[in-house]
């Protein structure tokens, strides 16, 4: 039923004609979030501000626009720029509701998997909490050499006040141009954003691109690497538990991957009694968001990681940013 629902959804906010019938609960959605937004706009709700500049990745479209792949192409990049980063986040599907600091060795089930992959990716303080005001205080009391934190997803989260707003979008651009449910819209577009990000090969509309492509090489648990070129003519059971399993599925075929097994599963799917269909190929080939999930019951799938690069004027625009933001001296604690 849920991935039927999955197929489902996103086919009906891509038509108006077929969603019509939800867009009076939109409209009490809007009204709602709305009232929300305009109440932080008056001051009668309030964010926290941090002690340091607060970078946000998100969008406006509900379902995985590529955000978390965004989020660790920026922290590797700012780490180049001289930034001692932390990334915040709400640690979506965790079974733990406390908050608390993502460690090399943490169950991606007890802070998420894209918390758990950004902290393995990237090397960074990261902290996982329903409010992300308390995940970065947290953080800089852990890590009080940290200068600039970024917010994965949480665009929405107004509770956090925040000093830049990347707003990122695939294909789908705004769907139908309704809000939630009669369309994937979480809140009105256009609304202000310091830099719109596209994440896919049409972008609907202006704004800089993230250009993806799948790593030249796959590995395992144990470090073991296996060039994916090495694999056109392989039996291989390609496995995603993503938002869009399909797109890394054509990448596979776009590496020049000709026996491939596709197993498209829902979103943050769960590997905790997973088992390959009858008949799979020996080799399986899975995203690395998967991966963190995956290896602890199966190491022996290869994760394919996904290279993210950015546009140069975008990176330099965001450089420009929080270069005036960036306090003349060091930090005290």
């Amino acid at each position: 039923m849920r991935g039927w629902l999955s197929d489902l959804v996103p086919r009906l906010w891509q038509s108006r004609r077929l969603a019509w019938p939800l867009w009076p609960l939109s409209l009490l959605y809007g009204a709602v979030s709305g009232l929300r937004r305009w109440l932080y706009r008056r001051g009668w709700l309030s964010g926290t501000r941090l002690p340091v500049p607060v970078l946000v990745v998100g969008n406006v479209v509900a379902g995985g626009s590529g955000k978390t792949p965004v989020t660790i192409a920026l922290v590797e990049h700012l780490r180049a720029q001289g930034w001692r980063v932390g990334v915040l986040s709400r640690g979506y599907g965790r079974s733990t509701t406390d908050c608390r600091e993502v460690l090399p060795d943490s169950p991606a089930q007890e802070v998420g998997d894209e918390p758990a992959l950004i902290q393995r990716s990237c090397r960074v303080p990261v902290f996982v909490a329903a409010r992300r005001a308390e995940a970065g205080l947290a953080l800089l009391a852990r890590h009080p050499a940290t200068e600039l934190l970024v917010c994965d997803d949480g665009l929405q989260h107004l509770a956090l006040a925040r000093d830049l707003e990347i707003c990122v979008f695939d294909d789908r651009g705004t769907g139908n141009g309704w809000l939630l449910p009669a369309g994937p819209l979480r809140e009105p577009w256009p609304r202000p954003a310091d830099l719109v990000l596209h994440t896919g090969e049409h972008p609907a509309f202006a704004g800089a691109r993230a250009r993806r492509r799948l790593a030249a090489s796959t590995q395992r648990a144990d470090g073991a690497r296996l060039a994916l070129a090495d694999l056109a003519d392989t039996p291989v059971l390609a496995l995603a538990g993503i938002a869009h399993p399909e797109r890394f599925f054509a990448m596979l075929r776009a590496a020049g991957l000709r026996r491939i097994q596709e197993l498209p599963l829902p979103d943050h799917h769960d590997f905790e009694r997973w088992q390959p269909p009858a008949g799979a190929p020996a080799l399986w080939l899975c995203t690395t968001k998967d991966a963190v999930k995956l290896w602890a019951r199966h190491p022996q799938a290869w994760a394919v990681p996904l290279e993210v690069a950015l546009d140069a004027a975008a990176l330099q625009a965001i450089d420009a940013r929080l270069h005036a933001l960036r306090p003349a001296g060091p930090r005290v604690p």
